[in-house]
């Protein structure tokens, strides 16, 4: 699975300002509601769902809340930089960078390949520290898809 086929352009957003989880997890919810179909309320609430399940902020600044929805028919993924935020990460560490990935509630083992993909992206540190630089959308989705290959 390669990145650029669930993340688009258009669900970057490079300056995203907020002072907690909550409100990160919002402006998740507003951006993904319009381009899947989905009320932003059924987004925000499955999310926070999930959050209550364990955090995912997985540590060095990284979060990557997913969740599986209905009515979903593809993957969807959106990547906002944050000023850094409370994620209750496993390391107790600030979250700035953060990956959301909505899939459909039968998506099977492609949900798990999609997070797997995006976790071994964000546990590059050299990939890390330059979307940490990145100012625009179009730096941002050039460092995320500049080695994006299909898993094995």
């Amino acid at each position: 699975m390669k990145i650029c086929d669930i993340l688009a352009k258009e669900s970057i957003v490079p300056d995203v300002t907020a002072d907690s989880k909550k409100q990160v997890l919002e402006k998740l919810a507003e951006i993904a509601a319009p381009k899947t179909g989905i009320d932003r309320n059924v987004i925000l609430d499955a999310l926070t769902e999930r959050e209550r399940l364990g955090t995912t902020g997985v540590g060095h600044g990284v979060a990557l809340p997913h969740t599986r929805l209905i009515g979903m028919d593809k993957i969807f993924c959106a990547f906002i930089k944050v000023s850094p935020v409370d994620f209750e990460a496993v390391d107790g560490k600030l979250v700035d960078l953060v990956f959301l990935l909505l899939v459909p509630e039968d998506a099977g083992a492609d949900h798990l390949k999609a997070l797997s993909r995006l976790s071994r992206l964000l546990r590059d540190e050299e990939i890390a520290t330059r979307l940490r630089k990145a100012t625009t959308v179009d730096e941002l989705y050039q460092i995320i898809t500049s080695n994006d290959q299909d898993d094995e």
